[in-house]
């Protein structure tokens, strides 16, 4: 009988050397739409890019649901998370005539959430087989609120009124500092990670390794405002430095957080749509909280 060889796993190198390139391709896009120059291609292409983060990360999230043998409405749910991006980046960007203000936008992502339970109510009462109501509308709704909800807030920084135009700097400088973060974690845990964070959810994180991503993050976020402090309106050394923090922190709680669900249902990365990365929300999770940290902070703090 043949000997049958296992395949050697990738080093921390290659991973890293992976995970590092498909993330700049990624980026790459996004920010290409910001700084294209041209407004209307500009914005298409912002929207196309949330767009497929939302629906993409909602498949996957859900699909950790029915992993997890638990009901939700899957078809309902990425409908609607697909429409709140849609109809929050069309009252953002003008194209019903004004540019909304950060409050009137919250208030009508609010009436949405509202409608959209009563939606989801009336979506189980014409259901012939789910007898696990609460469950299906819990975890739909959650599933909304956890991707496109909280993505969401990336628009309302790169339409931010009153900052003369430089939203797209702030999400730059945002998305930059956060993947520093993940950065300085994998790379310190890993050569000199020892002391494990909680093992019980991600048994690689490690207090090294956190400490990495605060010194990274918080670095970064000092050199992108030295190297573009006028065009960043309210930001100086403090700010940056506190945001550096705060950011590196909410962006590993964001990473455990998708390792909780992963754990429950059993799997490594959410999905294999990036070389070394996993699924968009591998992608994403260490963005989805510090969206809407970097939001309120630019619009309570910083303005």
């Amino acid at each position: 009988m043949a000997e049958i060889i296992s395949p050697t796993p990738p080093s921390k190198g290659a991973v890293f050397l992976r995970r590092f390139t498909s993330s700049i391709v990624l980026w790459a896009v996004v920010l290409g739409g910001l700084f294209s120059g041209n407004k209307v291609l500009g914005d298409l292409l912002f929207l196309a890019v949330m767009m497929f983060l939302a629906g993409l990360g909602l498949a996957e999230f859900y699909g950790i649901v029915a992993k997890r043998d638990l009901v939700c409405f899957k078809a309902w749910g990425i409908f609607g998370g697909l429409l709140l991006t849609a109809a929050t980046f069309l009252h953002l960007s003008g194209a019903f005539g004004t540019i909304a203000n950060p409050g009137s936008v919250n208030d009508f992502e609010t009436s949405y959430l509202i409608i959209f339970v009563l939606g989801l109510c009336v979506r189980q009462f014409v259901s012939k087989s789910n007898t696990a109501g609460i469950l299906a509308i819990s975890t739909t709704l959650f599933g909304l609120m956890y991707v496109p909800w909280l993505l969401n807030f990336i628009q309302k920084i790169n339409y931010f009124p009153g900052i003369g135009g430089h939203g797209n700097l702030y999400v730059l400088y945002f998305i930059l500092v956060t993947k520093f973060s993940d950065m300085g974690a994998y790379l310190t845990g890993s050569l000199i990670g020892k002391h494990k964070m909680i093992p019980r959810i991600s048994p690689g994180k490690t207090w090294e390794g956190f400490g990495g991503a605060i010194v990274f993050t918080t670095l970064s976020s000092i050199g992108f405002f030295a190297i573009a402090k006028g065009n960043l309106p309210g930001m100086n050394y403090l700010h940056a430095t506190i945001l550096g923090v705060l950011l590196s922190v909410t962006a590993v709680i964001g990473d455990l957080i998708e390792s909780i669900f992963k754990r429950e249902a059993g799997v490594k990365d959410s999905g294999k749509f990036f070389p070394g990365i996993g699924g968009i929300l591998d992608l994403l999770d260490s963005l989805l909280f510090n969206a809407p940290l970097m939001y309120l902070y630019l619009r309570h703090v910083l303005t």
